[in-house]
């Protein structure tokens, strides 16, 4: 029986929190690809569920590979309302 390693894709990942106080995680690199929780560990295993379901549809749906964003930072901006 031949093994084969398990590919690893490193993604930037977006979390923040909403007035409601729940951990919000959001993958721009993934079209629609975020989701939330009330903690960070349950949020971390939401994204993994949510990325793996991402990928499997970028791949068989729009027949596209991920190609990750780059991360740049994190700017808090002004903006007139």
């Amino acid at each position: 029986m031949k093994m084969t390693a398990k590919k690893t894709l490193n993604l930037p990942v977006i979390i923040e929190k909403d007035e409601s106080g729940y951990f919000v995680g959001t993958v721009p690199s993934l079209r629609s690809c975020y989701t939330q929780a009330k903690t960070l560990p349950e949020l971390y295993k939401r994204l993994q569920e949510v990325v793996a379901l991402s990928m499997e549809v970028e791949r068989l749906l729009f027949k596209k590979s991920i190609k990750p964003n780059q991360f740049i930072g994190v700017q808090n901006i002004e903006f007139a309302s």
